[in-house]
């Protein structure tokens, strides 16, 4: 099993702490994001680890670690950040954003899916999000379940907290026919794209700009099966400097552990 780091990201939300260095190297804990999770796969016997580097690439210099070059991040996406490692799409692989850490009981649970498409879901999602946002549903995006256990929608837009039964938090597996199912449905996506001029991911954005839900929803209408993974906590995303100064302030108050508990 591989892992794929997603690591191209600016952080403009996260200024000034992202003037000199990228999102993933934001500390949190003590250490970087990257560190975090790079310990995390470690720890769960993930060896093979390649980090999609973009802003302010150079400042990520991990021993052991393959890493790929996007060299368009400032005008492109999560889904074009990834495709920047498709040598690696030969066996099972975990996808992770850059900007998270969680568990190594998150990571395990994953793992263990026997599923060709394997999605982290926080079904407690609502207490965190009341934490970082006056209002959740500002941020959030739906997620909806059918009755065969399947996601059906992922990353719209609600006024309904009826629409959200879970958020993705930004950790994937894909393996067996899966594999080649993201790859030959990312070539025909973008291939309409350039023939049309029109996304068919998300008509409001350019292909290049399609967010990893978005990829995820064109998955789901090519009927594909993506199977939930529930967990409740248990990770973090670092997005804002309003998020940063919320964890600082739990870590010094000790209450962080309601949400997650790393290990070095």
């Amino acid at each position: 099993m591989k892992a794929i780091i997603l690591a191209a990201g600016e952080g403009k939300r996260l200024r000034p702490l992202t003037n000199d260095k990228p999102k993933c190297m934001v500390k949190v804990l003590g250490k970087s994001l990257l560190e975090w999770q790079l310990i995390t796969f470690r720890k769960c016997k993930i060896d093979d680890i390649s980090v999609v580097r973009g802003y302010k690439k150079d400042e990520i210099k991990f021993p052991e670690i393959k890493y790929y070059f996007n060299e368009k991040f400032e005008s492109t996406n999560m889904i074009e950040t990834l495709f920047c490692a498709e040598n690696e799409f030969n066996e099972p692989i975990i996808i992770s954003y850059g900007d998270i850490i969680y568990e190594k009981k998150v990571l395990e649970k994953l793992m263990d899916d026997p599923n060709e498409f394997a999605i982290i879901i926080d079904k407690n999602w609502e207490n965190y999000w009341k934490m970082r946002f006056e209002n959740p549903l500002d941020d959030a995006e739906s997620l909806k379940i059918n009755d065969e256990g399947n996601i059906i929608e992922i990353g719209q837009k609600t006024n309904n907290i009826k629409d959200i039964q879970g958020q993705y938090i930004g950790l994937i597996k894909v393996q067996g026919k899966g594999l080649e199912i993201i790859k030959s449905f990312y070539k025909k996506s973008k291939n309409e794209s350039i023939k049309t001029g029109k996304n068919p991911l998300n008509e409001k954005l350019s292909f290049e700009n399609s967010f990893m839900t978005d990829f995820l929803q064109g998955l789901i209408k090519e009927q594909q099966k993506l199977k939930p993974i529930y967990i409740k906590n248990g990770w973090l995303e670092v997005d804002s400097i309003k998020d940063y100064k919320l964890y600082e302030k739990m870590t010094k108050e000790k209450t962080i552990s309601k949400l997650i508990q790393m290990e070095n």
